[in-house]
C-alpha cells in the first residue's frame, strides 16, 4: 500500500518521497467546515480527531469559498501543532483562481497558504484537470512550488486516467516532481471508473489514494431511508435518487454485518473501502464527536471474504 508525506519527513528535499504510515488511516475531510459547521464546532471535532491519533486533514479553497482553509490554519495556530498533522489542500477551481496554469498555480497556493497560516503545505492537490492548459506547464509549476519549499507532495484529483498517465510521463521526461497521490470519487456505491482504470494505475506508479464521497454523501451512514429523511437536509437531494429497492438492499446488508460486529452502518462502508488494496486512506467529514467515532472506528473492524462479497453483490445491483 502506498504511503503519504509525514509530517515530519526526514530529509524533505527529494523530488519524491514518502513518510511513515498514518497511524490512523482514516482522512478528515474539511469540507463541512464553515458549511454545516462554524469555527467552534469545527474546532471540536478537529481536537476529538487529533486526540484519537489522526492527523491527515483534508481541505480546498473552494470550501466555503477558503473558510474551511481558515478554520483549519486557526486551529493548528491555537494548538501549536502545525507540525503533528499532514494538512492536505486543493488548488485549481476557485472562481479567483481557476485552472492550472502558472500564474493561476503560483497565485492559489498562496492564498492557501496565508489562509492556513503556514508555510508549507503537506500534499497539494490540482482539484480538476484543465484542458485548456498544457499538462507540461501545469506539472512545471506545481514542481516550482515543491522546489520553492510551498508543497512537499503532489497530487490529482478529478482527472481522467490518460492525464494522470500524461502527468506522471511528462514530470520523468522533465525532471519534475510526480504526483504521489490520487484522490478519486470512490465508495461502495461509486465503483467506477476508479477500480477498471485508477486501482491498476495507482498501483503501477506507487500512488497514494485517498477516496472523497466515501459515505456516499451521506448515504452509506443510513440515516437516509426515506424521502421524508432528506428533506431540509444539506445533503438530501443528492442522496434522493439512491433511496430506490436496490439502494435500500445494499444499506440493509451493510446493516446486517454491522449489527455482526457491533458496529454503525458508516463503520463498515469505511472498513469496505479500507479492504481495497489500492486505498491509503478514505476521507470522510463528520459534524459531531459522535459522528467522528463512527469514522475512526473503522480500522478496528475485519471484514471476512464472505462479507465483501455480499457487500459487493449488493452494491453491483446499483449499477
Amino acid at each position: 500500500m502506498a504511503r503519504l508525506p509525514s509530517p515530519h519527513p526526514v530529509d524533505p528535499t527529494p523530488r519524491r518521497w514518502w513518510g511513515d504510515h498514518l497511524a490512523v488511516p482514516v482522512g478528515l475531510g474539511g469540507n463541512t467546515f464553515g458549511r454545516t459547521t462554524d469555527a467552534a464546532a469545527s474546532h471540536r471535532v478537529l481536537d476529538a480527531f487529533a486526540e484519537a491519533g489522526g492527523a491527515l486533514v483534508d481541505t480546498a479553497d473552494t470550501y466555503s469559498d477558503g473558510a474551511s482553509e481558515a478554520i483549519v490554519g486557526a486551529w493548528m495556530r491555537d494548538r501549536k501543532n502545525r507540525d503533528q498533522v499532514v494538512v492536505s489542500t486543493k488548488g485549481g477551481n476557485h472562481p479567483r483562481f481557476e485552472g492550472l496554469s502558472a500564474i493561476t498555480v503560483a497565485a492559489a497556493v498562496d492564498e492557501s497558504l496565508r489562509r492556513l497560516g503556514t508555510d508549507y503545505i503537506d500534499l497539494y492537490f490540482a482539484h480538476y484537470q484543465d484542458d485548456l492548459t498544457p499538462i507540461e506547464e501545469s506539472a512545471a509549476a506545481f514542481d516550482a512550488l515543491v522546489q520553492a519549499g510551498k508543497i512537499r507532495a503532489i497530487g490529482l484529483s478529478n482527472f481522467t486516467a490518460a492525464a494522470v498517465r500524461e502527468w506522471i510521463d511528462t514530470a520523468g521526461s522533465g525532471g519534475f516532481a510526480a504526483p504521489v497521490a490520487l484522490q478519486p470519487h470512490y465508495s461502495l456505491i461509486h465503483r467506477q471508473p476508479f477500480e477498471g482504470e485508477f486501482a491498476p494505475l495507482a498501483s503501477e506508479a506507487g500512488l497514494a489514494v485517498l477516496p472523497y464521497r466515501a459515505l456516499g454523501g451521506g448515504f452509506l451512514s443510513g440515516k437516509y431511508r426515506t424521502d421524508a429523511d432528506t428533506e431540509d437536509r444539506a445533503r438530501g437531494a443528492g442522496v434522493r435518487p439512491l433511496l430506490t429497492p436496490e439502494g435500500l438492499r445494499l444499506l440493509d446488508t451493510i446493516d446486517a454485518i454491522a449489527h455482526d460486529h457491533h458496529a454503525r452502518a458508516a463503520t463498515i462502508a469505511l472498513a469496505w473501502l479500507m479492504h481495497q488494496p489500492a486505498v491509503t486512506a478514505p476521507l470522510a467529514s463528520a459534524t459531531s464527536r459522535a459522528q467522528l467515532e463512527e469514522l475512526l472506528a473503522a480500522p478496528a473492524v475485519t471484514l471476512d471474504e464472505a462479507e465483501i462479497t455480499r457487500l459487493n453483490t449488493a452494491a453491483d445491483d446499483l449499477a
